[in-house]
């Protein structure tokens, strides 16, 4: 499992975020505060607080190239 920390400032973070995480098999997983949400839902991850940093955990083995296509995001 892999934990970082991102910031998504804009509606096209959020989009392309959420593309990059619904093209692999393992479950992504974003907390912000008190709230889980899947990181694959759109509408979940409008719901968190994104003017705050937001937790992603990766549940994957081999994450490498998932982190690859989201480290720009990374705080």
């Amino acid at each position: 499992m892999k934990t970082f920390h991102i910031m998504l400032k804009s509606i096209n973070d959020v989009k392309d975020f959420v593309n990059i995480s619904n093209k692999y098999d393992f479950d992504v997983d974003m907390t912000s505060g008190r709230y889980v949400v899947d990181a694959k839902s759109i509408m979940g991850i409008f719901s968190l607080d994104l003017s705050k940093s937001i937790k992603v955990e990766v549940h994957a083995e081999d994450y490498s190239k998932f982190y690859d296509e989201v480290k720009r995001f990374e705080v």
